[in-house]
C-alpha cells in the first residue's frame, strides 16, 4: 500500500477529521537529504479535527506523529503539518 494511502487511513481512523489533505511533495525535494527516487518521502498534511480542540500546536503534532510512527520510521523523511480545530482561522 502506498504511503499517502496509509497516512490518509491512519489519520482518518485516529482523528475523524472534518478535512484531510495529504500532498506528496517528494518530487520537489529530489536530490535533497532523505529523498528517494521512488518518491513518497516528503509530505505535507493538513488536518482539521475536533480532536485538536484545546490542544497546543505541539500537542497536535505529537498526536499526528504518534499515529504515523511506522511511516516516519520506515520511509517518510519529512512531514509538514497544518493542524486546526473546526472554527479556527485557516480551518
Amino acid at each position: 500500500m502506498e504511503y499517502a494511502t496509509r497516512i490518509r487511513e491512519k489519520l482518518t481512523a485516529g482523528l475523524a477529521p472534518d478535512r484531510l489533505e495529504v500532498v506528496d511533495d517528494s518530487a520537489r525535494h529530489a536530490g535533497h537529504a532523505g529523498a528517494d527516487a521512488a518518491g513518497e518521502t516528503h509530505f505535507h498534511v493538513t488536518v482539521v479535527s475536533a480532536a485538536f480542540a484545546g490542544k497546543s500546536r505541539v500537542e497536535r503534532q505529537r498526536m499526528v506523529y504518534a499515529l504515523l510512527a511506522d511511516e516516519l520510521r520506515e520511509r517518510v523523511h519529512a512531514l509538514g503539518l497544518t493542524t486546526h480545530a473546526p472554527g479556527e482561522a485557516g480551518a
